[in-house]
């Protein structure tokens, strides 16, 4: 067993595993990290299916199948990446029920090309949900502002929720509203609130990368010391405000009806900046009741020399404060950055989407039989 990982779930924070294939689902490999590693989860996005699927290890067949069905390339990717997380589901199933439900989670995310969209979100949400059929499922959907109220109906159908692409902190209090009024649906529909789990997907790694290149440009000492500063002062206010919203009247009701809270989920923790240690944004996010989604070479870092030192969050706030104004003193808008971002980050899922679809049309046509 690896000791950093190890402590760092003795510290309360979940380890899942950002990245999914049916290599890593039939070679044992995910079943290995789940025995060695410490994994209790695992999330995909239409990135990674678009690397798995490209790299074609183990989909020749199930392609082939689908070109002589002539399905569409829409319902071919569907099928092929709802079965990788059903097979998922399965692996992480024992997870889920010695964890009661709280881990052993697979996410899947509505196709990112409807993110500005309310009502397909909703309708593809439940698609999922159906089509996956597993209960150790978390639907993705984006935090824009029309996926807010998608995520509130959702929840309210009872349907477990990852919310992704959160960067700031204003939308992050947005999600948490969404997922309490969703949970206050449920709940008047007569549901079992227990049985609903949410993780809000609260990016780190890119607030840097996006701060960082514009310190780089201001070019003083000023801002040459605050690199590296903006991506965890964020991130440990937004668990502030986590403190604050499931210790309100609000959730204290919701609460006490079976519901469970929110989980604040730490992605995009791969350390994209070389001067940085690898394991930054893992080490310096231990906080209880959270998830760290991690790339595996960022697992593969903490195992090996991750340092965990216990709580990094609480008790940091007022540091974390100071550091964002310190940038907004040199001029740096964190309203743009966050704003940046989260269209960026669209932008990019839905380049991954819509590579995927051409990718595997392209194999269908290929793999397709000769009429007759």
């Amino acid at each position: 067993m690896t000791d950093a990982l190890k402590r760092l779930s003795d510290e309360g924070v979940a380890i899942w595993l950002d990245d999914l294939s049916r290599k890593r689902i039939t070679s044992g490999n995910l079943a290995e990290l789940i025995d060695q590693q410490h994994v209790v989860g695992v999330t995909t996005n239409p990135s990674i299916f678009q690397k798995a699927i490209s790299a074609g290890d183990g989909y020749e067949q199930q392609l082939a199948d689908l070109a002589a069905r002539k399905v569409t390339v829409e319902e071919a990717i569907r099928m092929i990446t709802t079965a990788d997380v059903r097979d998922a589901a399965d692996i992480l199933r024992p997870v889920f029920d010695a964890t009661g439900g709280q881990d052993g989670r697979v996410s899947i995310e509505v196709d990112p090309r409807l993110a500005h969209h309310t009502t397909p979100t909703i309708a593809e949400a439940k698609q999922l949900a159906w089509l996956v059929d597993r209960p150790n499922t978390l639907i993705k959907i984006p935090a824009t502002k029309a996926g807010l109220p998608a995520i509130t109906e959702v929840i309210g159908l009872g349907i477990s929720v990852n919310v992704t692409l959160i960067f700031s902190l204003e939308r992050y209090r947005e999600v948490m509203d969404a997922y309490l009024a969703g949970l206050e649906k449920a709940k008047a529909a007569g549901l079992d609130l227990s049985l609903i789990r949410s993780v809000a997907s609260f990016f780190v790694s890119r607030v840097d990368t996006e701060i960082d290149k514009r310190l780089e440009k201001l070019g003083t000492d000023e801002a040459k010391a605050l690199k590296g500063k903006a991506a965890l002062a964020n991130a440990r206010l937004a668990y502030e405000a986590y403190e604050e919203v499931f210790s309100s009247d609000r959730w204290a009701a919701l609460d006490k009806a079976g519901a469970n809270k929110q989980r604040p989920l730490w992605a995009s923790t791969g350390v994209k900046d070389p001067a940085f240690k690898d394991t930054l944004y893992v080490d310096e996010l231990v906080a209880p009741g959270t998830v760290n989604t991690m790339p595996e070479a960022t697992l593969e870092a903490t195992a090996d020399h991750g340092g965990i030192k216990g709580d990094t969050v609480r008790g940091t706030y007022d540091a974390a404060r100071a550091d964002l104004e310190a940038l907004a003193k040199l001029g740096i808008s964190y309203d743009d950055v966050v704003k940046v971002l989260e269209d960026e980050g669209v932008e990019k899922f839905e380049a991954s989407w819509n590579d995927l679809l051409k990718s595997t049309e392209a194999e269908l046509e290929r793999l397709a039989p000769s009429e007759g």
